[in-house]
């Protein structure tokens, strides 16, 4: 690895949080491992969800996916959100290397690809093993990639496809700077909600509370797909400025919706269908400040 690449940026797309009886101490230690393999191998990580400058998270991620390098995807668990980027990148036809511990099974979609494998419980030596595999696949793949014109992460196997591109244009100061106060906006409404959440004691059953033009959805107990599925429905909606899951203890999962000002008569059947995700409520409850 030349020195001109040192500072070459490697995503990493993993679970951060709770699932299939791993917890998040577990996958910071995943992501440890995983940045040592790209630190020798010449890159710096970094997680496509992280950014410099607060902003949108999922055009955050969409970007990262594009524009990065190379990118390392951990599907062990099989988490929806970490599945959905990597289609996503393989969708970009750019260098993709995929991971996963040896309790996970192959997905039918991508069991052709390489997976590089590594032991769930972590073992010192296996993972030393491991981290020395990851380091050389990083190498070789990207260097093949600029190498080789014809090289194909996935899509060219299968014919000739036009590989989607992510659009790029110029904008005034001005609209720069208004994008960045409905970002910090956003960003603002979601520390604020983080606190209430931390002073307000939630039983188990799904709830809604609306407040300066935000939803917070409670999906306590509920599936990582129905999760998946809300946090989808929220994005595309048009009156949605920005979409976040927060997990306040193990299983116990708050959809965080923020909508644009005044949009609330245009969002009453987004309303209703992340209701009905989590647990359906009489319309009338909702009018209550905290509903329990």
């Amino acid at each position: 690895m030349t020195k001109e690449n040192k500072n070459l940026t490697c995503g990493v797309v993993m679970p951060i949080s709770s699932i299939d009886g791993c917890n998040e101490s577990h996958w910071a230690d995943v992501l440890e491992i995983i940045s040592e393999a790209i630190d020798d191998a010449g890159f710096e990580a970094n997680l496509v969800s992280n950014a410099d400058d607060v902003g949108i998270i999922h055009k955050r991620i969409i970007q990262n996916l594009y524009e990065n390098p190379i990118v390392v995807c951990d599907v062990s668990g099989k988490n929806p959100n970490v599945m959905f980027e990597l289609g996503m990148r393989l969708a970009f036809d750019k260098p993709t290397i995929i991971i996963k511990d040896e309790i996970t099974s192959y997905s039918f979609d991508t069991s052709a690809i390489e997976h590089l494998e590594y032991p769930r419980d972590l073992r010192f030596s296996k993972i030393n093993e491991f981290k020395d595999r990851l380091s050389q696949k990083i190498r070789a793949t990207y260097e093949k990639s600029i190498s080789d014109p014809g090289y194909t992460t996935f899509l060219k196997h299968f014919g000739e496809f036009t590989v989607a591109k992510i659009d790029k244009k110029e904008i005034s100061g001005q609209e720069y700077i208004l994008e960045e106060l409905k970002n910090i906006r956003a960003t603002m409404r979601r520390l604020e909600f983080r606190g209430q959440n931390e002073s307000i004691h939630h039983d188990v059953s799904a709830r809604i509370r609306r407040n300066k033009g935000d939803l917070n959805v409670c999906f306590s107990g509920k599936a990582e797909e129905v999760i998946s599925d809300a946090f989808k429905i929220a994005s595309a909606h048009p009156d949605v400025v920005n979409v976040a899951v927060e997990e306040l203890t193990p299983g116990h999962k708050h959809l965080i919706v923020n909508l644009t000002s005044g949009s609330e008569a245009n969002t009453e059947e987004l309303e209703k269908t992340l209701m009905s995700l989590g647990r359906t409520r009489r319309r009338a409850t909702l009018k209550s400040s905290v509903i329990g």
